[in-house]
């Protein structure tokens, strides 16, 4: 029998924006606002995939590595709680259509390769609690972090030693926008 492997399709944040989101969030909220993702895990994923077989992993791979998109920016300028599910997050008031774009076309793979895929609308995200199942204050605003994303990834979910890492298994770059310089992208 084959082994699956829990995947899923994500963004990285350039790790001095995950420090300066782990900075932040540990002076606006409260110890006791739930479990904290770790600087190391945040992102920001495009497409959940759950537990993938190798076949499937294989399909996903082949379609990703044909994906033509341009690189695109945005700023991390809202945040949330959602009592449900116990998540605190931090978003974006408008995601940039190649965000949206992005997400979308993988979903769209993923769902065609047999990974199933809510039916709620894709609201970008990264999450920074974990079972915030209380009332949360929420910080009167964000420092609007912007984050420039020129590849996105496929990553593993492994739990070991009581701790879940994700383990990035490839990456693909994105097409430099017109009219920019490397630099600018």
């Amino acid at each position: 029998m084959i082994a699956s492997r829990r995947l899923f399709f994500a963004l990285a944040l350039p790790e001095a924006v995950s420090q300066q989101i782990t900075q932040w969030r540990a002076e606006q909220f409260p110890e006791e606002t739930g479990r904290p993702v770790a600087a190391g895990n945040l992102h920001l994923t495009l497409a959940f995939l759950g537990d993938v077989s190798a076949e499937k992993q294989r399909a996903l791979l082949s379609a990703a590595i044909r994906l033509q998109q341009k690189s695109f920016n945005f700023s991390l300028d809202d945040c949330g709680h959602w009592p449900g599910s116990g998540v605190v997050w931090l978003g974006m008031r408008r995601a940039p259509r190649g965000l949206v774009q992005l997400a979308q076309w993988l979903r769209s793979r993923a769902a065609r390769s047999g990974c199933y895929q809510s039916p709620l609308p894709y609201h970008p995200h990264i999450t920074l609690f974990r079972q915030a199942t209380q009332a949360v204050a929420l910080p009167p605003g964000t420092p609007g972090w912007r984050v420039e994303i020129d590849s996105f990834g496929l990553y593993a979910s492994i739990y070991q030693h009581g701790r879940t890492l994700y383990e990035l298994l490839e990456n693909w770059p994105l097409a430099p926008r017109e009219g920019s310089a490397p630099e600018d992208r």
